[in-house]
């Protein structure tokens, strides 16, 4: 039984709270910058004076509302500084936020608010308060706030003139009221499967993510004149610890929920760092090569030589031999080819975070090797984001990097990969059935499977509940082989199957991006339809070359046989996929169930 921790060199006090990250800024500076708000397509400073002043605002309007300490307030809203001032100021109020990813539906929204009692829910703008028309647990008695009303004041002004008569000492109570064993949040799972459960998180477990990550050497990179572009939706965890981590460090934090034009708001913005999930990455990459190939033959052939070096240069520094001739190849690549991906994310990104999924060890080498190392961690809900994480000068390419200062990880005789430390949940809200199957003697059973190396650098190899067994008893781990069929410019998304089958096979989805390229440059005609364009020989043969790159890393057991391109991608609108872009494989296995069928009886 492999087990690797590391002690924290930071103390989280008794009576401190996550209020007072944000708080403790202003204090010692006041006029120091902390948020960078979007105003007209200009960026406009926030210092922490004005932050904690319109937090203080929101938070007597809230009491005012009638808002009470320890209630329970819904948060319903894209990606925004609103986001964040709503947060602390429910916080401020002495109460708990309950994040609900902004896709959710009403049946979704619905059940958040009656598991959690919620007395009140914040929405974004109009249409998300006409959505709460079909859900059964807003009354009249539950308090809606609006964000962007479709009329008169927004939010802040409705509720900074609400909150008038409310005094700084009562709200400066509720906020010291607020201790490191109080609940900060319940967040609810985004389900892959069954009903999401409320994860409930104390300050104390965010306290430990943030004094966690700067105990690390991650603190190098974080600090005054940093810049971190906030695009990730703030319900998800990982976008909401790491928001608190770059407060605390300094980092200057705007926000955006225009993903469709990230690479002009990045020009804009100019980030020193950025924070992600793995298909970003992955999109990122093939969208650079698919516009290469849509240039020219040439320009292609020019791009997968450049990233065929910049992967080989990483994997040379890792074994501490970068040679000439590598070097020289490096140089005239980065005139020719990494520069301008640089200078696509605003020319100044030092590094990226990627967490939520697997990056794989060919993306981290790429990144690198183009100049802006990409460090993976792996956390959960119920770890407050990461418990492990690569961090500078401590990278091991293919893992998700050693555990976080006041943090252990132990692997199980089985391979399931336990944790326990300052990150870790205490509980599932109401459901103490599922808190006694996932927590035994201080230690959170994740359903991950891994593997430890002898310097506590932690490997996800596959999730026990989504291991396959053949009919022939052998055992696959599908996650390796989708990571590596994902990486192919054509492919949206690959989910292996063959569960009680005699092979195995796989269902692709194409990217709708890179499929007008690709017909052009095989001389398609550009109004082929999908139908028509699954059954195509050239399309499946190249389709074939990435299952068999897949295929190399397997034995021939494990080896895919056949695979099958679906008329449409998964998407979270059409249920295949979470908020945080997992694929709900339950839900594909059934959607999908006859051209899975078909695989296996054609």
């Amino acid at each position: 039984m492999a087990e690797f921790s590391l002690p924290a060199q930071f103390v989280t006090p008794p009576e401190r709270n996550a209020t007072d990250i944000l708080f403790d800024i202003a204090a010692a500076s006041p006029a120091k910058t902390v948020f960078l708000d979007q105003v007209n397509g200009q960026w406009r400073p926030i210092s922490a004076g004005e932050a904690t002043d319109r937090v203080l605002a929101l938070a007597k309007g809230l009491i005012a509302s009638g808002v009470n300490s320890g209630d329970r307030v819904a948060l319903l809203s894209s990606t925004r500084l609103e986001w964040t001032l709503l947060d602390f100021a429910i916080w401020t109020a002495g109460a708990t936020p309950v994040p609900i990813y902004e896709s959710s539906s009403a049946p979704q929204i619905d059940w958040i608010l009656e598991d959690s009692s919620a007395v009140g829910i914040v929405v974004e703008n109009e249409a998300k308060r006409q959505l709460l028309a079909d859900v059964a647990h807003v009354t009249p008695a539950t308090m809606v706030f609006t964000i962007d009303p479709a009329e008169g004041p927004n939010l802040v002004e409705q509720l900074t003139a609400a909150g008038a008569e409310v005094t700084d000492a009562e709200v400066e109570a509720r906020r010291r009221s607020l201790r490191a064993d109080s609940p900060a949040t319940l967040i609810y799972t985004s389900g892959t499967t069954g009903r999401p459960k409320g994860v409930m998180l104390a300050h104390a477990n965010l306290l430990g993510e943030v004094g966690g990550v700067l105990d690390s050497t991650m603190r190098e990179k974080l600090g005054d004149g940093k810049r971190l572009l906030m695009f990730l939706p703030m319900a998800h965890v990982l976008a909401r610890a790491i928001n608190l981590v770059a407060i605390e460090a300094g980092v200057e934090v705007g926000y955006t929920a225009d993903i469709k034009n990230l690479l002009p708001t990045f020009e804009t913005f100019r980030p020193s760092l950025i924070l992600s999930v793995p298909r970003v990455f992955e999109k990122v990459y093939n969208s650079a090569r698919q516009k290469a190939f849509d240039d020219s033959v040439i320009k292609g052939a020019i791009f997968d030589r450049a990233a065929a070096t910049a992967i080989a240069h990483s994997e040379a520094v890792d074994s501490g031999s970068v040679g000439t001739v590598l070097e020289l190849r490096r140089k005239l690549y980065d005139r020719l080819v990494y520069g301008k991906l640089r200078a696509a994310l605003g020319g100044q990104c030092e590094m990226a975070i990627s967490g939520g999924a697997p990056l794989g060890a060919r993306l981290g080498h790429f990144f690198r090797g183009v100049g802006i190392p990409v460090y993976e961690g792996y956390g959960l809900t119920e770890t407050t984001a990461a418990i492990t994480v690569n961090t500078p000068g401590h990278v091991r390419m293919g893992t998700v990097g050693r555990p976080i200062p006041g943090n252990t990880v132990r692997i199980a005789d089985d391979g399931e990969v336990l944790l326990s430390g300052a990150v870790v949940f205490a509980g599932y809200w109401q459901n103490p059935d599922a808190t006694a199957e996932s927590l035994s003697d201080g230690w959170f059973h994740t359903g991950d499977l891994g593997t430890l190396d002898q310097d506590g650098y932690l490997r996800i190899t596959g999730r026990k509940k989504e291991i396959i067994v053949t009919a022939g008893g052998k055992n696959v781990s599908p996650a390796p082989m989708e990571d590596i069929m994902r990486a192919h410019p054509l492919i949206s998304q690959a989910m292996v199957v063959g569960d009680q089958q005699p092979f195995i096979a796989t269902l692709i989805t194409l990217d709708p991006e890179a499929v007008p390229g690709w017909l052009e440059r095989n001389g398609k005609n550009a109004a082929t339809t999908m139908r028509e364009l699954v059954k195509d020989p050239q399309l499946h043969a190249e389709l074939q070359t990435a299952v068999d790159e897949a295929n190399a890393t397997v034995s021939h057991a494990e080896a895919i046989k056949k695979f099958r391109v679906l008329l449409e991608d998964f998407t979270e609108e059409t249920g295949e996929l979470t908020p945080t872009l997992k694929v709900k494989r339950k839900v594909v296995a059934e959607k999908f169930s006859r051209q899975i069928e078909k695989i296996y009886h054609q």
